[in-house]
């Protein structure tokens, strides 16, 4: 049984992540760290394990075979490389890091260490949003010429995020920018995945004035070219309510397809043949795909395992370079 260490705990997506992997039965979550009393002590109350206010006290005190790290998007950089430094696998919260030279430094040290590195992005658990990329790449809607995705809602304060949350995504040191990095990561690491590197990104972003408190943006749209193709990739913290949001829609010359967000979304497939569109079946999933739990223990417990490619730390890199395009032409 695999001992897991979670580094850091405001990142408010850690807690169903946690419990997923207790629900497994495969792994004991040994500890938790974060220099936050308030998550320390929620954490006490509901998982296993000894709380430590130190990172490196945690890593030095403790037998683990794998770390989860969901911290800021900076604070994951330094903590993934202590980690691998130890020997230790690795799973980063989304978008990975803050920066790509925070991203490379990383990968080299997982590389180095020749441990596994997977970046957790929660729409890789959507059994429709998988088929998709699946048959994208299965040649299914022939050439592919535009991927696009948005994802959207009022904002993290009034979305009921933590204060600790909020704090760090509202820092752009902390972040490395606004909206932009928290929401258009998605839209970057799928389009790294179906289409590659792009040859050039272009970026708006803007600050609507409807949080007058908040100094980054709240809204962004990339856009990224491709020589016969593009994807564009949008954000809003501003959006009220979820129409439009979290949707994906892929074109190509025999079809398109849109996909609907979450566990239970629809896949749809519109044709030449059956403009309307319809919905199509999602065939039956391995276990190792049901969430992030069930698909790191399957990548720690045997050394070939391959990935989804929206796990692998090479899209995750490949978004990254996107975002801080987008940052730098913006």
């Amino acid at each position: 049984m695999k001992r897991i260490a979670t580094l850091g705990l405001h990142h408010d997506h850690v807690w169903s992540n946690l419990q997923q992997l207790q629900e497994t039965g495969q792994a004991k979550l040994v500890a938790a760290a974060d220099t936050d009393e308030e998550l320390l002590g929620k954490y006490r109350s509901e998982f296993p394990g000894k709380a430590y206010s130190s990172y490196e006290d945690l890593l030095d005190n403790e037998e683990l075979d794998a770390v989860y790290v969901f911290a800021s998007n900076r604070l994951s950089e330094d903590l993934t490389v202590m980690a691998a430094e130890r020997g230790l696998h690795c799973l980063v919260e989304k978008p990975m890091a803050s920066s790509l030279a925070g991203a490379q430094r990383m990968i080299a040290a997982t590389d180095a260490a020749d441990v596994r590195l997977m970046i957790n992005w929660p729409f890789t658990w959507w059994p429709q949003l998988r088929h998709g990329i699946a048959m994208a790449q299965a040649g299914e809607l022939g050439q592919l010429w535009q991927v696009k995705y948005r994802a959207a809602h009022q904002g993290p304060v009034e979305l009921g995020c933590s204060p600790q949350f909020c704090e760090w995504l509202y820092d752009k040191e902390l972040n490395g920018a606004g909206a932009l990095m928290d929401y258009c990561c998605y839209g970057a690491v799928l389009a790294d995945v179906l289409l590659g590197k792009p040859s050039t990104v272009n970026s708006t972003k803007i600050s609507t004035g409807l949080k007058p408190d908040l100094t980054l943006e709240d809204n962004a749209i990339l856009v990224l070219s491709y020589p016969e193709a593009l994807a564009t990739t949008e954000a809003s913290w501003t959006q009220i309510g979820a129409l439009t949001s979290y949707s994906t829609t892929l074109y190509g010359s025999k079809g398109t397809l849109l996909i609907e967000p979450d566990h239970n979304g629809r896949i749809l497939l519109a044709t030449s043949e059956h403009p309307e569109g319809a919905s199509l079946d999602i065939p039956a999933q391995p276990d190792h795909l049901e969430n992030s739990a069930t698909h790191f223990l399957a990548a720690i417990n045997d050394p070939a395992f391959k990935m989804h490619p929206l796990c692998e730390a090479s899209h995750g890199l490949g978004a990254q370079w996107i975002l801080e395009e987008g940052i730098q032409n913006s």
